[in-house]
């Protein structure tokens, strides 16, 4: 089997509720991209072959994110949780891509991580590492690179933790990326953190 670099998945399915009735996901930033539209964008960039996660009805959303070239995994939003959506998009891109050398775990609420920065997270994959998380001082940040090995792991998450446990379990497998990119760090949670 031909092993080909990691896939990018993007997790695009969560409710915002602290954003308020909007949707969190297609606001404005202050350059006037779309926040998921930067999002997935340096995503792609960075590792052309990508999946986003998504929820049944945000049809606005799916157009946005395929006209982009993303795959599509939609999960039951009825049952939300984190590790359900990161297991949604695991188990698109381990049957599309079995090849795949890894996964890059993005969220759809950060934009500001550079290309630069997710290329690196899926060399280290590609290269044989474990799990690649990328730091500034002692912060961890964002997107978590995973081996394939262990796709059944992230499977088998529960809860709404995304993948704490599996970090947890395989501490020493966790290769810290040292980073100077702030974006690692800055998720959008409140219109207020809009501003870059």
């Amino acid at each position: 089997m031909l092993v080909m670099d990691a896939i990018g998945i993007l997790l695009a399915a969560g409710h915002s509720r602290r954003f308020g009735t909007q949707n969190k996901l297609m606001q404005s930033l202050p350059d006037g991209s779309l926040m998921v539209d930067r999002s997935a964008r340096h995503l792609v960039k960075a590792l052309p072959i990508s999946v986003a996660v998504v929820r049944p009805k945000d049809l606005e959303l799916h157009d946005a994110l395929r006209s982009l070239g993303l795959d599509l995994a939609v999960c039951d939003a009825d049952d939300f949780q984190m590790s359900k959506s990161l297991a949604t998009g695991v188990r698109l891109a381990s049957a599309h891509y079995p090849g795949a050398s890894g996964f890059v775990i993005a969220l759809a609420d950060m934009p500001f991580i550079r290309p630069e920065t997710i290329a690196e997270v899926g060399r280290r994959i590609r290269s044989g590492s474990g799990i690649v998380v990328p730091v500034i001082g002692q912060r961890r940040g964002h997107p978590v690179g995973f081996s394939a090995r262990y796709a059944p792991e992230l499977l088998a998450l529960t809860g709404d933790v995304g993948a704490k446990a599996l970090l947890e379990r395989h501490a020493s497998a966790v290769e810290l990326l040292p980073s100077d990119d702030a974006g690692i760090l800055k998720d959008i949670d409140t219109p207020d953190q809009l501003e870059i």
